[in-house]
């Protein structure tokens, strides 16, 4: 039985030490907050999985698809920065059996269930495996080729009928938000596209950033506000794209300083990219900190984030961290933050009847008896970010990059490639697109600002 589930939360004298100089303290600490995230996970393995009748990879109930693939990907890098590798063995079954049997991150138990931002957060995970050089999957599809799967079939979904571009927050017409445009799916796909031109070296996926980050501004959601870059929600088909949600999420902004950091790394120090990077920091940095702590603007205040939108700023903040390791002039400013928020949220950390759930609120550095998987992912994301300066940049093909891809991966059987093969990858995988499936998600407007799901 998983005991959040009945708790009466009160706080405790309790909680988790915070040293993040001192790596046995930060292992302590991180390692109870990986615990209580995986109270909510049923499957401890693979016989779980029988006994249970549960799903290996899939978090219990009311938690989406998507959070998960959020989940193990920041734990992916939390096995990396704190040196912790006990827990690989459940991480990588949890991803590879997600994937599905055509490596795409389609997989049968999400049919109906899946937009194109769940998927792409599915990809940036296997794409943080990718170049953590994480433990490669059993099968023939590595975390690269699963990447490059999702990243063709997007290229496959981009429409041009309407707003000059861009993807639908769904895949199939009769999904609610089919006619939706939104930044986190092109996001998503946005920073995929940078990661993997640094990966492979392949100026085909960078072509295709610059495309997705032009569509964003030509269509003013992502647009100059005096010196900064203002990021809106998405916008509407109907309108062809005019008529705008103007809310803010913090993991749009950080999809996009990741990706933007990227090809400034990829472009060899790119002034154009170093620009844009640091605009965008510049209103992230404003919008989503008090204090230099951490907090989702659009919904903290209210008390109103839903399950979804209480891990968005962990997911902003591994991305941040990896701007913080790529681009040295944002480097100073970025873990300043990162650090505050860090210390804050393990003061949060001190909740339930373990003395160490995690909280939403960190302004106060105390528990608010608020909990739940986005919570614990936050924190770990945080406190396990704050080491990114102590590793190397990010791995490439170039430089011990150990995970096979092929630049043909998701491409139906026959058809000729997306991109050009410049690739230098080896132990290419050939298979083609399996089953495309869909995502039946909540999609209320009220007052300009969307619940998303």
């Amino acid at each position: 039985m998983w005991v959040h589930t009945f708790w009466l939360l009160a706080s405790t004298v309790m909680g988790v030490a915070w040293s993040p100089d001192d790596l046995s303290t930060l292992q302590n600490s991180t390692s109870l907050i990986v615990t209580g995230l995986l109270d909510y996970y049923p499957v401890a393995s693979s016989e779980d999985s029988v006994r249970l009748g549960a799903t290996p990879g899939v978090f219990q109930q009311p938690y989406y698809w998507w959070e998960a693939g959020v989940a193990w990907g920041v734990m992916v890098d939390w096995q990396y920065y704190t040196e912790q590798y006990g827990k690989n063995d459940m991480i990588k079954e949890a991803m590879e059996y997600q994937m599905g049997t055509n490596g795409n991150y389609m997989p049968a138990n999400q049919s109906m269930t899946e937009g194109n931002d769940d998927q792409g957060f599915w990809a940036l995970a296997v794409m943080t495996a990718a170049e953590r050089n994480f433990t490669n999957p059993s099968g023939n599809h590595g975390w690269l080729y699963s990447a490059q799967a999702v990243f063709n079939e997007m290229v496959q979904r981009w429409e041009t009928t309407t707003c000059g571009g861009g993807l639908r927050w769904q895949i199939y017409t009769w999904n609610s938000g089919y006619n939706y445009k939104n930044v986190v799916s092109n996001g998503c796909f946005f920073n995929l596209a940078a990661r993997l031109a640094r990966y492979t070296g392949n100026s085909s996926y960078a072509d295709w950033a610059d495309k997705i980050f032009d569509w964003m501004t030509t269509n003013t959601l992502l647009f100059e506000d005096g010196d900064d870059w203002k990021l809106y929600d998405g916008a509407t088909m109907e309108s062809n794209c005019s008529t705008k949600t103007e809310i803010e999420w913090s993991y749009n902004y950080g999809l996009v300083i990741s990706g933007s950091a990227y090809l400034y790394d990829f472009y060899n120090s790119s002034s154009t990219w170093l620009t844009r990077v640091t605009d965008v920091w510049n209103r992230a940095s404003t919008q989503f900190f008090q204090n230099s702590i951490a907090y989702e603007s659009a919904c903290q205040p209210s008390g109103k984030c839903n399950n979804d939108q209480r891990c968005f700023k962990g997911i902003f903040l591994q991305l941040l961290g990896q701007a913080a390791r790529l681009v040295p002039a944002l480097e100073s400013d970025i873990m300043t933050a990162i650090n505050a928020t860090a210390a804050a949220a393990a003061g949060s950390c001190s909740g339930g009847y373990d003395g160490h759930t995690c909280g939403l609120n960190w302004l106060d550095s105390s528990y608010d008896n608020m909990y739940g998987l986005g919570e614990q992912i936050s924190a770990l994301s945080a406190m396990s970010v704050t080491q990114v300066l102590s590793k190397n940049k990010p791995y490439t093909a170039n430089n011990g990059g150990s995970s096979n891809g092929s630049v043909d991966a998701g491409v139906n059987t026959g058809s000729s490639s997306l991109l050009s093969d410049d690739t230098p990858i080896s132990g290419k995988d050939k298979a083609g697109a399996g089953v495309i499936t869909a995502v039946l998600m909540l999609f209320l407007i009220g007052v300009g600002v969307w619940i998303l799901i």
